[in-house]
Order: structure tokens, then C-alpha cells, then sequence
């Protein structure tokens, strides 16, 4: 078993700021010989006044993309970080989820390829996949990969994906489950990002394109805010 340090590391810790200065500025060398001093610290927790959060979340934090992300990512694994570790505060997001809500192609893509759970629960917002927060935070390019590598939808990240086909079959496999107040929050995302089709599907079954959703917009306000023309010449 890996040696650990006694409790949780602040990250005021000189070796955390070493971890984190090497893992953003994509420093491959410099964290393989800091991993090899001190092994530990690809396991141990760090933590804030209030919160911890492992290795990997320092690779994926806000606002992501840091050089060579990859290497790092692989590096940490095989020194023993956790792909599934939880932040531990006022949410439970993975690293993945962070990556998700970055738009961090590169790092999503490692960490799906070192074993992370494409559908672990614990989004910011929602309690959901990864792909919740990429969608949440409009994060296009990460929840197109994610749905690529596999990730399930759900009604509303199918609307706003505009995948009718897969929104058509959700709402279908539904049927009364899929209640008004679910098929206008669907609707609401559709319009927020652009997706015409999609709207259009989900007004007809039903949504409330004037009702107050999200950001105190209602569907139709969040439409007009998408830069969709033909969208919102159909909203009008």
C-alpha cells in the first residue's frame, strides 16, 4: 500500500503548490520527479477551510485546458491518484465533472481512458452524469464527446443537444411520465441553445414556452438570447 501523509494536506502546503504549479502548466518532468520523492501526494486529499478534493480535480479545475493535460493525467493515475475521487464539501463532483464543465476535451478524453464513470452521479446543479453539468454550464464541445463515448441522456440533455431522434425516443419510452413541468424544462434548454427542431418537437407535445424557468427566463426569453435567427423568428 502507497505510504500516506497523516490527515488532509492544506493547500497552502509547499508540496501541494509544487503539485499544482507542475500539474497546470503542464510540468510532465517536474511532477514525475515530485511523484518520485514524495508518492504519496498522488493519493492524500487536499483541502481548503472547508472542503477536499483530490489529485485529479487540481488537473481539471476552472478553468481547465492546462497544457499537456493528458500526460498529467496518465502520470498521476499510474502514481495511484483515484479517476473517480469525489470532492468533499458542498458537492460531490468528480473530476470528470470538472473537466465537463471546463469544455476540456483532452482531459475528459484521459480520464475516461483511465477508467473514470462516464455516469457517476454528483453534478454541481443537478446531481447528475457529467454530461448534466456539461449541458448546465454550456459546455457544447465536452457533452458532444461525452454522448460519443457513450454517455446516456436524459429528456431535457437530448433537447439541448438537438438529437430529436434520441429526444423522440425518450419522450415516447416516457409516455406519462414525462409530465408538463419535465417536457417544459426540456424545451427551455433546447431554446437556450438554439436548437429549433427540438423546440419545436417539444412545443408540440405540450411545453410552456412562457413559463419561468431557469435564470428567471422563460423558454421564449432564453430562445431569443440563443443567436438562433431562425429560432427566434419561430418563437415570434
Amino acid at each position: 500500500m502507497r505510504p500516506r501523509f497523516n490527515g488532509v494536506l492544506a493547500e497552502s502546503n509547499p508540496l501541494v503548490q509544487s503539485l499544482a504549479r507542475a500539474v497546470r502548466s503542464g510540468d510532465v518532468d517536474g511532477l514525475a520527479a515530485l511523484l518520485t520523492e514524495h508518492p504519496a501526494i498522488a493519493v492524500e486529499r487536499y483541502r481548503s477551510e472547508a472542503s477536499s478534493r483530490a489529485a485529479l480535480h487540481l488537473v481539471t479545475d476552472w478553468p481547465g485546458n492546462f497544457p499537456r493535460a493528458a500526460e498529467i493525467i496518465s502520470t498521476l493515475v499510474a502514481a495511484g491518484a483515484d479517476v473517480n475521487a469525489r470532492f468533499e464539501g458542498d458537492h460531490r463532483e468528480t473530476p470528470l465533472h470538472w473537466a465537463a464543465s471546463c469544455d476540456d476535451v483532452v482531459a475528459l478524453d484521459a480520464l475516461l481512458d483511465a477508467g473514470a464513470d462516464i455516469e457517476a452521479d454528483g453534478a454541481v446543479l443537478t446531481n447528475g452524469s457529467p454530461l448534466a453539468d456539461a449541458v448546465v454550464f454550456a459546455q457544447w464541445d465536452a457533452a458532444r464527446r461525452l454522448v460519443e463515448r457513450g454517455a446516456a441522456m436524459t429528456i431535457w440533455q437530448a433537447a439541448a443537444l438537438g438529437d430529436v431522434v434520441e429526444l423522440r425516443r425518450l419522450l415516447d419510452d416516457a409516455n406519462a411520465d414525462a409530465d408538463a413541468d419535465e417536457v417544459t424544462n426540456a424545451c427551455w434548454h433546447a431554446c437556450r441553445a438554439g436548437q429549433l427542431a427540438a423546440a419545436q418537437l417539444l412545443s408540440g407535445r405540450g411545453a410552456d414556452l412562457d413559463r419561468v424557468g431557469h435564470d428567471h427566463l422563460t423558454p421564449r426569453q432564453a430562445g431569443r438570447a440563443s443567436g438562433n435567427a431562425d429560432l427566434v423568428t419561430w418563437l415570434e
